[in-house]
């Protein structure tokens, strides 16, 4: 017999009622039933009941083992009684009588119960990722997020794609977030840089005549964390094309994502129809590029029902360059109890309220009612209810200024209001491609013009674009939102070193800092550059959506917490001074 198990704690059924076996696992729990002792033995793959009495020669061993000891049992399988025969594990049917055990691995007294659904602090979770991991949820996690990847990958070698894998310590690239450098020790005063993306090597692997690329690609970003951001690194799923256009991309991605929802998504909903929506409509429908489509509301400008009306906050707005007012239609919110309630959300976002019409049945007719209404008058509040679409018993909330200051608070109201009046579908996974996106920004206060997204992308109109206003330049630039989230960014790349060199000259960067700092990229679009694109999915949001989670850390294997610490290895640690003198680095203590 093999030395630890002849069986998984999940194979026996009643077929081996009489069997002799070997089984190896965790002490799950343990039950005194009057001189009888049940343990509920756990592995990876599942329970099996065993238990002996004083007839075992083991008894006495038995009677000393605790929680997440881990041993080994010999032992004969027994058919349960009928009526304590438990349907709900694939071994209900039987139970093993311990006939020898063997002690493994004794436990300490533990920090936290693998048994049960206890909540407990982040802090202790993650120092004690090892007996977390043992728990039911995170093990299906796991699970889950391991056939992912595996599936991931089928779908895209089903697709003509090839894995190729690119460096993991490179030069320094500006692309949106802090790089982690690496000093060099054969190169003094030098460093290396994890890779933020391995953006530039997959265009350089279709420079080099490669057709179709793909990776699950480690990226390294020294960022400030998020609940759906994790603070180090991450993995997408990188791939690039040669020879394509943007929807040669989507058409590429679509059906991998769609049948990883499809299969993975406990079946909720996966919509089949994913529409194209301008960054500026998604700015104006849904005050983000990441909106959640399960939510039907769709914000509206109606800056002309209030611009030189009787309620003078917005009308006196209005009279400044690029102000605007939004309206945020409720559908079955119209009740002043549900309007006071959201003009509090908005003072919890810091603004002093929020205005609100609702529309009400007065037995002799409709009426509008709230202080805006009245001060409004009756012909534009009729105006502004026919533009939302709205009848008795909805509402309208309202914001106004720049919507540069006002859209996060708008997108997030949406939210709230779909979700309290149960517009937003729970089961469904709702996707759409946000395209058109502005390559460039302007700072507000320096007034310098820098890049907003992928420095990479082509220009919508190629070089005759970089001609006019920066800011009126978009790209070949589209994100895949879910529910949500943005799960994929990409673009069709700037092949051209010409086009290149005008797109960063715009956003200040001279030709010698672009030769400096992308000098392979720039020399190889001299040397027959395809035109190219493609995107990059986040393996880890993927995966916490269709886990159900809204928290990334629950779906990484060893995550760090919100300060970048990983409290387990106990990282970042202080180097030796050995280390500091073999790199000739000093640390500069900071006041």
């Amino acid at each position: 017999m093999h030395p630890y198990r002849s069986h998984s704690c999940a194979e026996l059924t009643a077929a081996n009622v009489g069997d002799t076996v070997r089984l190896s696992g965790w002490v799950h729990r343990v039950r005194d039933h009057g001189g009888v002792l049940f343990i509920d033995l756990r592995d990876h793959y599942g329970m099996t009941q065993v238990l002996c009495d004083p007839d075992s020669p083991v008894f006495n061993a038995v009677e000393n083992v605790r929680s997440e000891w881990c041993i080994r049992i010999d032992g004969n399988v027994k058919a349960r009684d009928p009526e304590l025969v438990n349907p709900k594990i694939p071994t209900g049917e039987v139970e093993v009588f311990i006939r020898d055990m063997e002690v493994l691995g004794a436990a300490n007294e533990l920090p936290l119960m693998v048994f049960g659904d206890q909540e407990y602090p982040e802090e202790t979770r993650l120092r004690y990722r090892y007996l977390d991991l043992r728990r039911d949820a995170m093990q299906k996690s796991m699970t889950l997020r391991s056939d992912v990847v595996a599936s991931i990958r089928r779908r895209m070698w089903d697709q003509d794609f090839r894995e190729y894998q690119t460096p993991v310590i490179t030069a320094s690239s500006p692309e949106g977030a802090r790089d982690f450098l690496v000093p060099s020790r054969l190169h003094p005063g030098k460093f290396y840089a994890l890779p933020q993306a391995p953006q530039q090597f997959k265009q350089l692997i279709m420079v080099s005549g490669f057709d179709k690329y793909f990776q699950i690609a480690p990226c390294f970003r020294d960022e400030d964390p998020r609940a759906d951001r994790s603070p180090t690194d991450f993995y997408q799923l990188d791939m690039e094309m040669s020879f394509v256009t943007q929807q040669d991309v989507f058409d590429a991605v679509q059906p991998v994502l769609r049948g990883i929802f499809e299969e993975f998504g406990g079946g909720r909903k996966v919509d089949q129809d994913w529409p194209q929506i301008s960054y500026a409509d998604a700015a104006l429908w849904y005050g983000t590029d990441k909106p959640d489509l399960r939510n039907p509301i769709k914000m509206s400008r109606v800056s002309e029902h209030f611009a030189g009306g009787g309620f003078a906050i917005f009308a006196k707005l209005l009279e400044h360059e690029g102000t605007e007012i939004r309206a945020i239609p409720a559908p079955g919110g119209g009740s002043r109890k549900f309007c006071d309630r959201m003009n509090a959300f908005a003072q919890k976002e810091g603004l002093p309220g929020m205005g609100y019409i609702f529309w009400r049945d007065q037995g002799n007719g409709m009426e509008a009612a709230g202080p805006l209404a009245k001060n409004i008058g009756p012909e534009r509040t009729e105006a502004i209810r026919q533009q939302l679409g709205l009848d008795v018993g909805d509402a309208a909330f309202f914001l106004g200024g720049k919507p540069a200051a006002f859209e996060r608070v708008a997108a997030k109201a949406r939210d709230t209001i779909g979700t309290e009046l149960k517009l937003t579908e729970q089961d469904r996974f709702a996707f759409a491609w946000i395209v058109d996106f502005p390559i460039y920004e302007k700072d507000e206060e320096t007034g310098a013009v820098d890049f907003e997204h992928n420095p990479f992308s082509m220009p919508q109109g190629g070089m005759a674009a970089l001609e006019g206003d920066p800011l009126d330049v978009r790209g070949y630039q589209y994100d895949l939102a879910c529910n949500g989230y943005e799960i994929v960014s990409g673009a069709i790349r700037n092949h051209k070193p010409e086009i290149m060199l005008k797109a960063f000259e715009l956003a200040g960067y001279g030709e010698d800092e672009v030769k400096n700092r992308f000098g392979a990229l720039y020399s190889a679009f001299h040397y027959g550059a395809p035109p190219h694109g493609g995107c990059a999915a986040g393996i880890d949001r993927i995966v916490m959506l269709l886990a159900d989670t809204a928290n990334i850390r629950e779906v990484i294997m060893f995550p760090m917490n919100q300060r970048a610490e990983d409290l387990m290895m106990a990282a970042p640690s202080d180097p030796t001074s050995d280390q500091l003198m073999e790199l000739g680095l000093r640390v500069v203590e900071q006041d």
